[in-house]
């Protein structure tokens, strides 16, 4: 055989185990987001009937100093009694305390209408069954809650404002640049005391929070809810987290605009939840704009239920610790989380995927799916894994991280493309980065302890990455 025969038998060898390699990968990948779609398909935000009851029929004045609290309530009973419906904010400013919506009601905030919540934590008394950074306890009610409802939704055009600023909820952080000042009243007790009962599995009805322990509510919490629709509305300055389904089943968040750059401002937390949609919506916040949880430690090994099947599309996100984040309350796992098409443009945005844990919180994270995204400038990385995020190994619950695949990613500006820091004893496992695009990134990558990492079509300041 001539040397130009074996020539071309090696060259058309290689072309064929190429395109061969280049095929796997395409089914590979649109196998992985056909999981996607099937997820969407499944979730369908739920329907009401036409009945109308505006809250003005019920004594509410939109005058922004009445109390409108009793008549949210009548209205929304009103309402379930009747078969369900929409419970009508009109034009006006509706001063309130907690709201807690019930099945078969949207709350629907016509254009022109603003709920301002007050900032008298007596206005959100009994205290309720709820989730606070991940441990379960009696605390204050979230600024809008329901348990164990079905089929409800906050609709409309309107604006929810939380009125959280330096002078009331976001004191109790217990820091300075949020208004704290020294011999002020603040979190930490609190939070310590409810940490250990967490882990010492004290029952829950020994768990009572509240008055004297200064742990803020989320503004949006539902638990244990199915079918459940955010849609249309602002959300302004939170005392902690916006929005929270917890144990919640088929979540739809839709053109929700998110302000507010608080201590814990998180813009949109699912936490052991199931079936959710987050689109088209705009985040700016204080801390992560969306957060994926499933408990904390080993309060959430007890309850052991993961969030999974979460799917964000075509959102925008600016100020914030991360664009989409896994952690760090991920004790119960997380599994089948697709991102794509969104936009992640700031100075003041830390991260644009960010996943933290560490072998006290555990939790085991796969099948994570990332595409499309355009990225402006970061402060730290694109991609940040890391084990070793407040007690780092400090415990006996080694996270597993395995199954991430990042592909068609543009940014422009970031010190890092990809940082993580895993331990040699459970190492990130399977990690793709493919069709993508670094720019302007000030050090190399940071790689510690991962296993079967593949770079594929990947330059970082045009240089091509293997």
């Amino acid at each position: 055989m001539t040397k130009s025969l074996i020539k071309y038998f090696i060259i058309s060898f290689t072309s064929i185990l190429l395109l061969s390699c280049s095929k796997s990968n395409h089914t590979e990948a649109t196998d992985n987001w056909k999981k996607a779609d099937e997820i969407l398909e499944r979730i369908v935000p739920p329907t009401f009937h036409d009945k109308i009851f505006d809250i003005t029929k019920y004594g509410a004045v939109g005058d922004g100093n009445t109390d409108c609290t009793n008549s949210f309530k009548l209205a929304i009973d009103e309402c379930v009694k009747s078969g369900g419906g929409k419970v009508v904010i009109p034009k006006g400013t509706f001063l309130t305390g907690a709201i807690h919506l019930k099945s078969n009601t949207n709350l629907f905030l016509k254009e022109g209408s603003v709920i301002k919540f007050s900032t008298d934590p007596n206005k959100y008394l009994p205290l309720v069954f709820s989730r606070w950074e991940g441990v379960e306890c009696m605390n204050y009610s979230s600024l809008i809650y329901a348990d164990g409802q079905e089929n409800i939704a906050i609709s409309g055009s309107g604006i929810l404002d939380g009125q959280s600023s330096n002078e009331n909820w976001w004191s109790w952080k217990g820091k300075e640049e949020f208004g704290w000042k020294e011999g002020m009243p603040h979190q930490k007790n609190g939070r310590d005391k409810l940490f250990e009962m967490g882990e010492n599995n004290i029952p829950l009805e020994h768990r009572i929070f509240g008055e004297g322990f200064y742990l803020r509510p989320n503004f949006i919490q539902f638990y244990n809810c199915k079918n459940v629709l955010i849609e249309g509305v602002t959300l302004k300055d939170s005392p902690m987290w916006f929005i929270n389904p917890v144990l919640c089943q088929n979540v739809s968040v839709l053109n929700v605009k998110i302000e507010g750059l608080g201590p814990n401002n998180d813009g949109c937390n699912p936490e052991s939840s199931k079936d959710v949609l987050i689109q088209d919506c705009y985040f700016n916040n204080g801390d992560d704009c969306i957060a994926i949880k499933s408990g904390r430690n080993n309060d959430g090994r007890r309850i052991n239920i993961p969030s999974e099947n979460i799917v964000v599309k075509n959102c925008v996100m600016r100020n914030g610790h991360g664009g989409v984040v896994l952690g760090s309350e991920i004790s119960g796992g997380v599994k089948n989380i697709f991102v794509e098409d969104c936009r992640m443009d700031s100075p003041n945005l830390d991260r644009a995927i960010r996943i933290k844990t560490n072998s006290v919180r555990g939790g085991v994270l796969e099948n994570i799916f990332v595409r499309n995204l355009t990225i402006g400038e970061v402060s730290e990385a694109i991609l940040k894994i890391d084990y070793y995020y407040e007690e780092g190994d400090a415990g006996k619950f080694a996270p597993t991280v395995n199954n991430v695949i990042l592909e068609n990613i543009t940014s422009k500006k970031s010190p890092f493309a990809i940082w993580i820091k895993a331990y040699d004893h459970s190492k990130v496992k399977n990690l793709i980065i493919r069709n993508s695009k670094f720019e302007n990134v000030g050090n190399d990558n940071l790689l510690e302890n991962v296993e079967n990492l593949s770079f594929e079509d990947v330059t970082i300041n045009n240089r091509v990455i293997n």
